[in-house]
This record gives structure tokens, sequence and C-alpha cells, in this order.
């Protein structure tokens, strides 16, 4: 292998620390059989999902960022002080405004930091995570806070067999700090959107073009709508296409990857973009059974999952792709430095 490595003007910039959340109630595929026409069987083949996470009532998404936070800053051994920066990749934020970076920011007790959220639906996190980079590479801060996480279970109709069955709730949050010397971080990133695929996934109603009403409402306008086959399609293509280019104008193969870390969407979806990658299947690290697909809570629970697996140690060049709607696709091309 031959890594070519992008030059940075300034400094390079890294993960340092990283926490997840989930929160404490499970609902089973046993659950769904009896609200929906499904069954675990059906579930399993089609999605690889078993279990999924629910948000309590009365909580949002900026308690699964700070919760995911405070597990980050404790494993870095600072405090919420030293952030300079919060960035919230999610699509189902608390309010449509203040926004949840915001909210986070308070709960926290973050008072140094600014930030913003970032909506690419399931690459929100990979999104956010290069917009948290490029901060600290371009020396504007020292320490930003990039949070992805989604509670997906508020926007899905339990009615709907070919939905209820795939979203679940958490998510993650990471450190990103200027690199030591003789660290690489972050390496490169390909990152598109595709807006003529919006039909196949969204959220209708909500938002300035159809405010809630008594018809949005009844027409289940607040729900997620989805062309499974549009979206099945699009993810299988653009996922292998855009990690390829990432890899190949890196120098880097799939055997060369410590592992490779997919949005958990579909068990099959992934299957099809590391087999077109050539990786070893040991090296792909898939949790969907357990959490089953959170968004932009993906990415960084699946990090979790490989150190717990023991699948991610310091020096590994690690691979992140999602597709979400929008359509979005975001790619992302490092070296783990923790």
């Amino acid at each position: 292998m031959s890594l070519s490595v992008r030059p940075v003007v300034g400094r390079r910039a890294k993960i340092t620390a990283l926490g997840t959340y989930v929160p404490p109630q499970v609902l089973t595929n046993q659950d769904l059989e009896k609200m929906v026409e499904t069954t675990d069987q059906w579930i399993l083949e089609r999605t690889g999902i078993r279990e999924r996470h629910v948000l309590e009532k009365g909580k949002g998404v900026s308690d699964i960022c700070v919760e995911a936070a405070k597990k980050a800053l404790a494993a870095r051994g600072v405090g919420p002080e030293a952030v300079e920066a919060i960035i919230v990749g999610t699509v189902t934020p608390d309010m449509m405004f203040p926004s949840t970076a915001c909210l986070v920011q308070t709960k926290l007790g973050a008072p140094r930091a600014w930030g913003f959220d970032v909506s690419a639906g399931c690459s929100g996190f990979v999104f956010a995570l290069q917009a948290g980079v490029k901060l600290v590479e371009s020396g504007a801060h020292k320490m930003v806070l990039v949070c992805g996480a989604d509670a997906n279970t508020r926007m899905t109709d339990y009615t709907d067999r070919a939905t209820c069955v795939l979203f679940g709730d958490g998510g993650g949050a990471v450190l990103i700090e200027p690199c030591e010397e003789g660290e690489i971080g972050m390496i490169d990133f390909v990152h598109e959107i595709d807006g003529s695929g919006g039909v196949a996934l969204n959220l209708p109603a909500g938002g300035s073009l159809l405010p809630s009403s008594h018809e949005t409402i009844d027409q289940k306008k607040h729900f997620i709508h989805q062309d499974g086959q549009a979206v099945y399609k699009f993810a299988v293509r653009k996922m292998a296409e855009a990690t390829s280019t990432l890899l190949q104008r890196n120098g880097v193969e799939g055997k060369d990857l410590g592992c490779f870390i997919p949005h958990q969407a579909n068990k099959r979806i992934i299957t099809s973009t590391s087999d077109r990658l050539g990786m070893d299947p040991e090296r792909v690290i898939i949790n969907i059974d357990k959490y089953g697909n959170t968004s932009a809570g993906t990415i960084p629970l699946a990090l979790e999952t490989a150190i717990e697996e023991g699948k991610l140690k310091k020096g590994d060049l690690v691979l992140l792709a999602a597709v979400g709607a929008g359509f979005t696709v975001g790619t992302a091309l490092l070296r783990w430095e923790i």
C-alpha cells in the first residue's frame, strides 16, 4: 500500500474520544409482531434487525447527544468548558428551533461553544464530522464536539410494516482535535448530494411547504415516507462508487483497511458494498441486529462496537460510509489515533 495523504494547510485533525448512548427501552421483533402484520423471520431475512431502542417520552435527541458527549469528555479527561464548537448531525431535532446544538450546549454546560445542526439524513454524522475536522484544520478551534443522533421512532408509522421494523433511536459523539507530530488522523472524504432522490425518502409535512394542520396529520404526512426499492438501489450503487473513489485516489485497497464502518440501514446493503471492496467480512462492522437504523447515530455506534469487539485499534485505517435521505452520500477515510 502506498498511502497518498492529502495536503492540509495549517494542521491535521483527528478523533480523540468517542462516546455513545442508546435509550434503555428495547423494542424487539416479537413486540412488533403484536403491533403490525409481520414476523421475526420476515424482519431478520430482509433487514438483519432483531431489536431497536426507543427514546422515552419527555426526552429529545439533545438528551442522547448530551449523554454521549459526557462519555466522550470523560474518556478524554476534560470538562465541557474545553469544547469550542458543537455540531449535531440529525434529522429529528428536539424542535424546529432553537437548534439541537444550542440545546446540547446549555444542557452540557459548555459556555465557550458555538455550534449548529447538519441535516443530511443518515449521512448526518459523516457530514458533521468533516465540518468539525475543517474547523480544527483551519486553526479556528482546538476542540470540536461532533454528535450524530436520531430519534427515528418519533416519526415512524407503526401501522406501516415496511418502515416500522427498520428504525431505532440512539447516537454518539466524538471530539475532534489537532494531530500530534507523526499522526495522520483524517485523510480524505467524498461527499455527494442528489436532490432528485428526495421524493424517495422524506417526511413531507411540518416545514414551510406543508405546515402542520389537521389535514397533514390525518394524511400521516408527519411520518417517514420511503420508496424502499429506490432507496435500496441507490444505496447499493452509491456506497460502492463513493468508497471505491475514495480508496483509489488515496492508494488504498479494501485489504489495507483495519475495519469498514458502514451506515447500518440494511445488512444486504452492507454486505454488497463490502464484497465490491474486497473486504474481509471479519473487518466489516455490523450491529444493525441490536440497534436497527438510527440514521445519523449508526456510525458512532458502530465505531463503539468495533472497539468492543477488538476490531479497531490505534493506527488502523478506517473507512466510514453512509447514504441517506436527500439523497446524500458521505464517506471518510481516516487513521484511528486513539
